[in-house]
């Protein structure tokens, strides 16, 4: 009996084993098939929110190659190559590229997403995004917007990597404006309004990153480049090594505003050891600048920068302009009213000590020209300038200088070494071009003499050459000490006196900044020899 009864009691558990294995089986079944009916109804409708909110947002025609969607966790929904078009007046004035195009992306929504107007999602991952800003006049004036419908899904926020930015030029011969971003993160996505970001931004040359928060939109599917942005930025440690001829680490930090095809920038710059390869004399350099980008040729304009080099301070305002497969050409008008002129000097010259210091004023046109040459090689100048309390850092030249102010004043017995330094100044007209300093009718006034000159000033350090005449009050024979040789020169000043001065001496300067050699130049014949060489 208790055999039976305990078969019986092992049958009824068996039965019962039996019973929930098949209900678990036509569970997962069930659930199986659910989530098939999910799947096939879930990836259509999906995919028709996506396809319908972009042609909503965008109101332009939507490409998307491929589109999956996973109820493994969820609605896991994934994509590739999809391409968004300009509306039809602007592709039919020849936009006919992109101007969205999407390498992948993928978000994660709930079940219950799909019966809800709009769909909702938390984050949409993208990578490979290039935005691609037609020319404005490829925008047809009077075109009438179709009236947009409720969008069908919105996010809180899209995360793009490996991005980029076109902003194609509207004028022949210019390269399109282009921004390499990093990361770019958007918030408030599909809600008709303006969008906030957070990006990283890598700039190309100077190298290094640059980090922009703000807010753009409402997107302007008529006329992207039209469609505003606002933001602040910084950029620090940017390597200017990275421009042939120039070296530092330059920091930057401002705000911008506008619309994609004309943005105006405000900022500062900081650059504690900005150089040159002419010299490679590391100088303090800050900036105040205001500055206009037009995304319609690339074109930067600034406004009167603010600058400071050393102690000297100045303004500089301009235009960069970009030129296709080259670069681009810089034009600035520089104001320098009150400078040091060691301050420059050490910028652009190797020499150490500089030749001189003075106070300088100085304004010049100042020009560098597209090219894979350095900055030195490529920049020129034209100009005028003046220099006041010039002092030479030479001793030997300073004595010299001393000297001939004491003998053109009629001073010989005090003309020697350790004499007092005289207060000169000096103005003139120059052309810096191809590493060299031109200077053209340069005026040096010194106590009882005036010297008039023309020459060239390599900035290596190798030429220095001079030549042209000293007008004295005393003459010849007052510039030496009483005696035989005042004497005899008494008989050469009728050839040295002219136009009322004691004496009118040429003379030529030669050798190199750091050793100078004077001399006369009688007959002119190495001032004309410059002056040719000028023309």
């Amino acid at each position: 009996m208790e055999g039976s009864e305990g078969g019986r009691h092992r049958s009824r558990v068996w039965r019962w084993i039996g019973i929930v294995v098949i209900v678990v089986l036509a569970v997962v079944a069930g659930l199986a098939t659910t989530a098939t009916i999910m799947l096939k109804r879930a990836q259509p409708i999906l995919k028709g929110r996506v396809v319908q909110t972009l042609q909503t947002h965008f109101n332009s025609r939507i490409e998307l190659d491929d589109f999956n969607v996973s109820v493994m966790r969820g609605l896991e929904v994934s994509g590739r190559g999809l391409r968004i078009f300009a509306p039809e007046d602007v592709v039919e004035a020849g936009a006919t590229a992109p101007i969205f195009t999407v390498g992948q992306f993928s978000f994660r929504a709930d079940v219950l997403g799909l019966f809800k107007h709009p769909t909702h999602v938390h984050t949409v991952h993208v990578s490979g995004l290039e935005i691609r800003i037609p020319p404005r006049q490829m925008r047809k004036a009077g075109v009438e917007q179709k009236p947009k419908r409720k969008i069908e899904m919105d996010a809180d926020e899209i995360i793009c990597t490996d991005s980029r930015v076109l902003i194609e030029s509207s004028k022949p011969g210019k390269d399109p404006k282009d921004f390499e971003l990093k990361q770019i993160v958007l918030r408030n996505v599909g809600r008709g309004t303006p969008l906030n970001y957070d990006a990283t931004l890598v700039n190309a040359i100077p190298k290094g990153d640059i980090q922009a928060k703000g807010t753009f939109g409402p997107w302007n599917p008529e006329s992207p480049g039209d469609s505003s942005i606002t933001g602040t930025y910084r950029f620090d440690h940017a390597d200017l090594n990275t421009i042939k001829g120039i070296g530092g680490t330059l920091s930057s930090a401002g705000q911008f505003g506008g619309q994609l095809n004309r943005i105006e920038v405000s900022g500062t710059t900081q650059t504690p050891n900005f150089s040159l390869d002419s010299a490679n004399h590391p100088m303090p350099l800050s900036t105040k600048f205001k500055a206009t980008v037009d995304g319609t040729s690339g074109d930067t304009y600034l406004q009167p920068v603010e600058a400071k080099l050393g102690r000297s301070s100045f303004t500089c305002s301009g235009s960069v302009v970009n030129v296709r497969g080259q670069g681009h050409i810089i034009d600035l008008d520089v104001d320098v009213p009150q400078g040091r002129l060691e301050d420059f000097l050490s910028l652009a010259v190797k020499t150490t000590p500089v030749v001189m210091t003075a106070q300088l004023g100085m304004k010049t046109k100042l020009h560098i020209r597209p090219g894979k040459e350095s900055v030195a090689q490529k920049i020129s100048m034209q100009g005028h300038f003046t220099m006041a309390a010039i002092h030479f850092t030479n001793p030997e030249t300073q004595d010299k200088v001393d000297e001939m102010s004491e003998r053109a004043q009629g001073h010989p017995d005090l003309a020697k070494a350790g004499a007092d330094d005289v207060r000169s100044h000096m103005t003139g007209r120059f052309v810096m071009d191809d590493g060299r300093l031109r200077v053209d009718d340069l005026n040096y006034q010194l106590p009882g003499a005036t010297v008039n000159l023309v020459g060239v000033y390599s900035l290596d350090g190798q030429q220095f050459e001079f030549a042209g005449k000293v007008t004295t009050q005393a003459k010849v024979s007052q510039m030496v000490k009483k005696g035989w040789k005042s004497a005899l020169l008494k008989l050469a000043d009728p050839f040295f006196t002219k136009d009322g001065a004691g004496a009118v001496v040429p003379v030529k300067i030669s050798g190199t900044k750091s050793a100078p050699k004077f001399g006369l130049d009688f007959g002119g014949k190495t001032e004309k020899s410059l002056e040719e060489r000028h023309r």
